[in-house]
């Protein structure tokens, strides 16, 4: 509305002021357009509620490694002259994996030999003067005393012959030992020594894990240990074959938290059906368990607590209303809800503080997000 464009006249004076200033205030009042009134919506995330009879569901990330695991040395010193294997080599069981050099052990069996060769030759000859004074003691001509002597250096005789071999036997072993030979079939997983490398006996060279037996290693959270020790329905899945899902047995449970990681080591042991899981590999472990009666979760931000009242937020046709409910449990971070809301419900889980009886929200996303029955709580995952 624009302002007529005609001469005022006033009266002159402070009367006159203010009637002008009363007329121009009018005048505005009429050009300016009433305000719109806007309708307050919040924004809120809300979930269905689904009855489930999943008690325990937690999916952990682990590594596909070898139950056995050998860390191989020789059995003498000395020192390396050929290394006939690299890691990640697939072995037999008797192959060989190094050699040292065995001329120092071939010159200790000569000597063992040599000493058995000598206790062999003196047994010889006290077995000789042993027959011929037996035929001299059945004639008279010696005494007893003198034929017990001979019997006596007989027996001895043959005690250093027994120790003469053991010794050579033991010194044989000794030089078969400058071969390091693979006990199992497997994989060659490292290694740690080199040819011209002088060692111990004992010091560990070669890491030869078992290909036949293998377990995923992975860690649980303190707080999850205990409700899952029991649990029987377990399921393993490689990250590279997530279709295929078979059933496995957790073999152990560490007794002690890992000091780095503050979790503690579970061990499952893997089927031979799965013919495909290489060691190193990346395999899931889902825990699954079931109740006797179906139970509805919520998550712990849709609780609304006043007065010493606990209620949740009840979207229906776009607003809220409070509703009373009772807590039976809690499963990681999501609570068990007793009574007061029912399956297929819609349930306020973010900004219940925000809210007030009527109020017209709006749910943030292009859906619902629905509860799902197997989904692991948050507190029961890791990695």
């Amino acid at each position: 509305m624009q302002v007529p464009k005609f001469p005022l006249r006033f009266p002159i004076g402070v009367a006159g002021a203010a009637l002008s200033a009363a007329l121009l205030a009018t005048l505005l009042a009429a050009c300016s357009k009433p305000a719109e009134k806007t309708e307050d919506i919040r924004p809120v995330r809300a979930i269905v509620l689904q009855a489930s009879d999943v008690d325990v569901n937690a999916e952990f990330s682990g590594e596909v490694r070898p139950r056995y695991e050998s860390q191989l040395g020789f059995r003498v010193p000395g020192k390396i002259v050929t290394r006939k294997v690299d890691v990640g080599a697939v072995v037999r069981k008797g192959q060989v994996l190094m050699q040292l050099d065995p001329q120092d052990l071939k010159l200790g069996q000569a000597q063992a030999l040599a000493t058995l060769r000598a206790a062999e030759t003196s047994r010889d000859l006290a077995l000789a003067d042993l027959k011929r004074y037996r035929e001299l003691r059945a004639q008279n001509f010696v005494a007893q005393a003198v034929l017990d002597a001979r019997e006596s250096a007989y027996k001895s005789a043959q005690a250093n012959v027994d120790a003469a071999a053991a010794a050579y036997r033991e010194q044989t072993n000794q030089t078969g030992y400058a071969s390091l030979v693979a006990d199992v079939d497997g994989v060659v997983t490292a290694v740690a020594a080199e040819a011209g490398q002088v060692v111990q006996a004992g010091t560990p060279v070669v890491k030869v894990a078992r290909t036949d037996e293998k377990e995923v290693v992975f860690g649980v959270p303190e707080d999850s240990v205990e409700a899952l020790r029991t649990v029987r329905d377990v399921k393993v899945r490689l990250w590279a074959a997530p279709e295929q899902a078979v059933p496995a047995t957790i073999r152990e449970v560490a007794p002690v938290a890992d000091p780095a990681t503050r979790t503690y080591t579970f061990k499952a042991t893997l089927p031979a059906a799965l013919t495909q899981a290489k060691l190193g590999m990346t395999a899931v472990v889902q825990f699954v368990s079931t109740s006797a009666q179906p139970k509805l979760k919520v998550p712990l931000t849709a609780l609304f607590h006043e007065r010493n009242a606990t209620s949740v937020w009840v979207v229906e046709r776009g607003t809220v209303k409070l509703v009373p409910v009772t807590v039976t449990g809690a499963d990681g971070n999501d609570l068990v809800i007793g009574s007061g809301v029912q399956p297929g419900q819609t349930v306020v889980t973010a900004g219940v503080h925000l809210l007030k009886p009527g109020q017209k929200v709006r749910i943030l996303g292009d859906e619902l997000q629905k509860t799902v029955p197997k989904s692991a709580p948050a507190a029961a995952k890791g990695a």
